[in-house]
C-alpha cells in the first residue's frame, strides 16, 4: 500500500507538469488527435520531468499491483488528483473551495477503508482469451481517439479521457498477466500498445478539450473496468467479513477523486513560462 500511494505522489506531481507542458507545445492542425503532439511535448521541460515522475511512479505501481488486488491500486492512482490539488494549493497558490478540501478528506478517508479491508491479490493467472481480449481492447483505444479526435469539443474531451483511462486500465491488468519475459505473449504487446495510447490520448486531451472533463473521464476509465476483471477473473478479495468496507472505500475515494477532477488543469502562464499564482481555478 506504501508503494501505491507513493504511486499516486509521482503521478499527481507529474499531472501538472505534463499538462503544462502539453499546452505550452505548439497547437497542431486539424481537429482528431495530434500524434506528432507526444514529440512537440517531449521539447518541452516540464513535460520531461513529469515523465521522469510517471517513471517512477510506474515501477512502484508495478511493485503495488504484484502484492495488492486491483480496485485498490486503482483507487489510489485516482488519488493523485488530491495529490495534485494540495501541490497547487502551495505552490501554484491556487485556491481551493471548502468542497475541494472536503474532497481531499474524503479521499484519504476512502483510501484508508481500503488499506483495512484489502485481502491479498488473487492468483488467478487468466484465461488464453483474456490476454487476447487485452490485445484486442489495446488496438481498440487506438480507435476510440481517432472517433473521438473528430468529436466537438465537449464530447471529445471525455471520449479521450475515457480512451486513456481504458488503456492505463489494460496496463494494470497486463501487469498482473505478465509472468516472466516471454515476447510471444500477447500481454506485453497489450502493455506496450495500451500504455503509449492511453498517453497519446491524454496528452491530445489537455491540450485541445476541457482538462476536468477529461480527467474525470479518466478515472473512471482506469479504475472500475480493471477492478472488476481483477475480483471477477483474477480472484482478488477482502479480508474475511469486510467486503462492503472495500466496496465503500473504493466508492469514496473515487467520487473524491471525480470532485477534484479540474485540478488536471495546468495553471496560467506568462509569457515567460512562469506559473501565474491565480486566486481560483
Amino acid at each position: 500500500m506504501i508503494c501505491a500511494l507513493a504511486s499516486s505522489v509521482c503521478f499527481g506531481a507529474a499531472s501538472v507538469l505534463q499538462a503544462m507542458g502539453a499546452r505550452a507545445a505548439t497547437p497542431g492542425t486539424g481537429g482528431g488527435v495530434d500524434v506528432t503532439l507526444m514529440w512537440r511535448a517531449l521539447r518541452q521541460w516540464r513535460y520531461l520531468v513529469g515523465l521522469g515522475l510517471d517513471g517512477m511512479g510506474f515501477v512502484l505501481q508495478i511493485v503495488a499491483l504484484r502484492t495488492l488486488p486491483i480496485y485498490a491500486v486503482g483507487a489510489a492512482l485516482a488519488a493523485s488528483l488530491a495529490v495534485t490539488a494540495v501541490i497547487s494549493s502551495r505552490v501554484l497558490r491556487v485556491r481551493l473551495r471548502r468542497i475541494e478540501w472536503a474532497a481531499v478528506a474524503v479521499v484519504c478517508l476512502g483510501l484508508g477503508m481500503l488499506a483495512l479491508a484489502s485481502g491479498k491479490e488473487g492468483h488467478r493467472d487468466g484465461s488464453e482469451w483474456m490476454r487476447w481480449a487485452l490485445l484486442a481492447i489495446s488496438f481498440g483505444v487506438l480507435l476510440l481517439g481517432v472517433v473521438g479526435g473528430r468529436l466537438p469539443e465537449k464530447p471529445r474531451a471525455l471520449v479521450l479521457g475515457l480512451g486513456a483511462g481504458f488503456g492505463f486500465g489494460v496496463v494494470e491488468i497486463a501487469v498482473r498477466l505478465i509472468d516472466g519475459i516471454d515476447f510471444a505473449d500477447p500481454v506485453w504487446y497489450a502493455l506496450l500498445v495500451g500504455g503509449g495510447s492511453a498517453f497519446l490520448l491524454l496528452t491530445s486531451a489537455l491540450q485541445r478539450g476541457s482538462v476536468t472533463t477529461a480527467t474525470a473521464g479518466a478515472v473512471l476509465g482506469e479504475t472500475v473496468g480493471p477492478a472488476i476483471v481483477g475480483v471477477v477473473w483474477l480472484g482478488d478479495r477482502t479480508r474475511e467479513g469486510l467486503g462492503w468496507l472495500a466496496i465503500l472505500g473504493f466508492a469514496v475515494a473515487v467520487a473524491g477523486s471525480l470532485v477534484l477532477a479540474r485540478f488536471g488543469e495546468p495553471p496560467e502562464v506568462d509569457p515567460t513560462g512562469k506559473p501565474v499564482a491565480a486566486g481560483t481555478a
